[in-house]
């Protein structure tokens, strides 16, 4: 088979799942909480690094400056409750991920080949089916179901048939996908089907 799958989804918008709300990027320098929220670092035409979060500002002298953690280490930190070192970037250097609204049309828009991104600020994809992707393992999910988001969850397997026939994946709390990292204990998973997640 060398064409895309057909979309089971297509022409069935009574029974289809809704997809979860986009992540929208927007400068901290906005009046946006910032505790605990994920934030990328960067500057315009150069590039930006994710996977971080970040505490509440922070003002020295004349400029104002956000406390960004490697949010494996901000996971540590509120899990075990100690210091780590967080860097001070200054604000206009940061933005922030919020959620959006969901999209009024749920059919299928999505565009193939290069879709190409302004360098003046970070731009971030609109929610992937898993059913859609080549690889969700160590990957930031969505759990939708009756309209209800399960955010905060990392894929720990690809995709497998599961013990009823249905083509699952399983996924486990970010808190324990970090927790496996700094302790290597092993996190409890859930096996969801792909139907019901999407790649952040």
């Amino acid at each position: 088979m060398s064409g895309p799958l057909p979309d089971p989804f297509a022409g069935q918008p009574d029974w289809a799942p809704l997809p979860p709300r986009p992540v929208e990027i927007v400068p901290a320098t906005g009046r946006v909480e910032l505790r605990g929220r994920r934030v990328l670092v960067g500057l315009p035409g150069l590039g930006w690094r994710g996977d971080l979060r970040a505490d509440e500002r922070v003002v020295q002298g004349s400029r104002t400056y956000v406390p960004v953690i490697p949010e494996h280490e901000w996971y540590r930190a509120e899990a075990d409750q100690v210091e780590v070192f967080a860097p001070l970037v200054p604000v206009e250097r940061v933005w922030v991920e919020t959620l959006g609204d969901r999209p009024a049309h749920t059919g299928p828009v999505r565009e193939q080949g290069i879709q190409l991104v302004s360098l003046d600020g970070p731009t971030h994809r609109p929610p992937t089916p898993v059913f859609e992707t080549d690889a969700v393992s160590g990957r930031r999910v969505v759990h939708v179901e009756d309209a209800v988001e399960h955010r905060d969850l990392r894929a720990v397997t690809e995709s497998y048939s599961g013990a009823d026939g249905d083509i699952c994946v399983r996924v486990t709390p970010e808190l324990e996908w970090y927790r496996w990292a700094w302790r290597g204990q092993p996190p409890t998973t859930m096996e969801i089907p792909v139907d019901l997640l999407w790649i952040e």
